[in-house]
């Protein structure tokens, strides 16, 4: 017998980040700040990441390009591994991630993309917490999602490989 399942993925929309919680939008302002330091010479799309650690720490991370494609890293995987290397024992509460492309407007949300949600992923297993994402551009609309879980539902981990 066949089965169908459906995944619904819940989350909220603010038309800007005016309408955020104070955390929330400090967070994504220092996500929307840290694009400026991205290394993106070839794409030109430069990406900021802010991680708020239970701890009340706020680290951030950007997007590194490499000439040879595709070895860059992106910025939710740069703030995740300064987190993991710096503070190893505190868990991430929230990411802000941002946008800043040179080559067009950058008032759309953006999610991360397949790798950095494997690594969202392997990150909420290890502290066995979820991760609330914060995913805006530099003006317009911001989607918050509680869980970075709910990005990826039938995701690889280690209780696939048992």
């Amino acid at each position: 017998m066949e089965t169908k399942t459906r995944h619904i993925i819940e989350f909220e929309t603010y038309a800007d980040s005016s309408a955020l919680p104070p955390e929330d939008a400090a967070l994504l302002r220092q996500a929307r700040s840290a694009t400026k330091d991205a290394y993106a010479p070839y794409s030109r799309f430069r990406v900021g990441a802010a991680a708020l650690l239970e701890s009340g720490e706020i680290l951030t991370g950007t997007n590194q390009e490499n000439a040879s494609y595709p070895v860059g890293i992106c910025a939710e995987r740069t703030v995740l591994s300064a987190a993991s290397s710096l503070f190893p024992n505190l868990p991430v509460l929230a990411i802000a991630v941002s946008y800043d492309n040179e080559l067009a407007p950058s008032t759309e949300p953006i999610a991360p993309c397949g790798i950095c949600r494997q690594t969202l992923m392997e990150y909420t297993a290890r502290f066995s917490r979820p991760i609330r994402l914060i995913l805006a551009g530099q003006t317009g609309k911001v989607i918050v999602v509680a869980d970075s879980a709910d990005l990826m539902p039938l995701s690889f981990s280690a209780k696939s490989m048992k």
